[in-house]
């Protein structure tokens, strides 16, 4: 029995398994149904044309953990920001974890999905925002959507700022010898409210995970969303994510991915503009090497007048590894006076390493400040030998090249720790210590 055939079978026995009202058993079916009808994307779709995942349905994935494990915070203490305060919401093979996580209910809400879609309190949010601006006809999507119970549910009250930053962590123990997860996560950020949020999926040991993770994030008026996704993850590891951002007027919303690790990654960010006057920013940094695979799929969809979108995706990649961006902006006629950028810049470090860039403009509206830009090259000869000639080794010396080629992206993290740790994760890459602070 294949991976497909598989979850469809395990459909019917989840559905028996959870407590759904009858709208939720609605989506759940239609989206089941979707994924029937599509399957897992393939390389014939041109969304896919980069990106195979043949080779990871082919490993046996138990579908639910079979029994739940418990963790020692000591033994995954290092992946957390331990420097600063947060809110934690921990994860371990899809199960929650209350020994490892920080969640309240004292003017915001950080707690738990499950929670959300199961108490009444919830419905009229649930109602309101769940699976409202995820793609519903893309396989992938459904699949998470017909089997969504557990994630992290985030709601910022209209005026709140949440007081510390919130972690979603999801755990894989290696306990299956073969696993796949579908976290589901839903943020509300309410009118002139404030959040920070940091993500990461981390497996503490080599057999296979293939998590499938969705995130919806609605951004209200004057709204400021502050969201990172930390990629470090063990080359076994498979990861499929897809994030829906819905902004209405004067909100700011940014995304930074740092993917430095794991096997097959595939980052697919909508940003849909609701509201004039919208700031949209998304950034990147990947570092791969050996056979790893990163894609990034950006899609930002102006279709209200006087918004912006700022860009900038940065690669370097060594061995035999593939990167892939492909990021398109969508400028309808009602979005005059629309500036959108959009920049992909690359550096192949070696000569069997891949990049495929596919810059993306289509423009309806005439009255519009739209460009982009992708370079594809190697590290400046000129810098490195000025480098050497000062007495820096010639390690040394492409490190901190690479390091400032990051930098335009590294500057704007907002989370000094945050900084910190993604400063380290960079060195660490590229088998260098940088020698300063920040």
């Amino acid at each position: 029995m294949d991976l497909k055939e598989k979850l469809l079978s395990s459909f019917m026995a989840f559905e028996e398994r959870v407590d759904v009202n009858a709208e939720l058993h609605d989506i759940r079916t239609n989206a089941i149904k979707n994924f029937e009808n599509k399957g897992f994307p393939t390389k014939k779709e041109e969304a896919w044309k980069y990106t195979s995942l043949n080779a990871v349905l082919k490993n046996d994935f138990s579908v639910f953990p079979k029994e739940e494990n418990a963790l020692n915070y000591a033994d995954v203490k290092k992946y957390f920001l331990h420097h600063v305060d947060t809110y934690k919401l921990v994860f371990i093979d899809g199960i929650f974890s209350s020994f490892l996580s920080s969640t309240t209910h004292e003017g915001i809400d950080v707690c738990l999905m499950s929670s959300a879609l199961a108490k009444p309190k919830y419905k009229e949010v649930i109602d309101t925002y769940f699976n409202k601006i995820a793609n519903t006809e893309e396989s992938l999507t459904s699949l998470n959507t017909a089997f969504a119970v557990e994630g992290a549910f985030i709601n910022i009250p209209k005026g709140k700022i949440a007081d510390k930053p919130i972690e979603i962590m999801c755990l894989s123990t290696g306990n299956e010898a073969a696993l796949m997860l579908q976290p589901r996560n839903l943020v509300i950020v309410g009118e002139n409210a404030q959040v920070q949020i940091i993500e990461r999926h981390q497996s503490l040991n080599s057999n296979p995970v293939l998590t499938n993770s969705v995130t919806e994030i609605f951004a209200h008026e004057y709204a400021n969303v502050d969201y990172y996704k930390v990629q470090n993850d063990v080359q076994t590891a498979n990861l499929i994510d897809n994030t829906y951002i819905a902004q209405k007027g004067n909100s700011n919303a940014s995304v930074h991915t740092f993917s430095f690790g794991g096997n097959v990654t595939r980052n697919n960010l909508n940003f849909y503009h609701q509201g004039e006057h919208v700031e949209s920013t998304l950034k990147g940094i990947t570092i791969i090497g050996d056979k790893q695979h990163v894609d990034h799929y950006t899609l930002v969809q102006h279709a209200e007048p006087n918004c912006e979108s700022h860009q900038n995706y940065k690669g370097i990649f060594d061995g035999n590894s593939t990167g892939v961006f492909n990021g398109k902006i969508y400028v309808e006629k009602e979005a005059q006076k629309t500036d959108a950028f959009q920049q992909n810049n690359n550096i192949l470090i070696s000569e069997k390493a891949t990049i495929n860039a596919k810059p993306q403009l289509e423009i309806f509206a005439d009255d519009v400040k739209c460009s982009h830009g992708c370079t594809i090259g190697q590290l400046d000869e000129d810098a490195l030998f000025y480098l050497r000639s000062r007495g820096i080794p010639q390690k040394e010396a492409k490190a901190l090249l690479m390091y400032a080629f990051s930098n335009e992206v590294i500057e704007s993290i907002r989370i000094p720790e945050l900084k910190q740790r993604i400063t380290k994760l960079i060195a660490d890459k590229l088998g260098v210590s940088m020698g300063f602070d920040l």
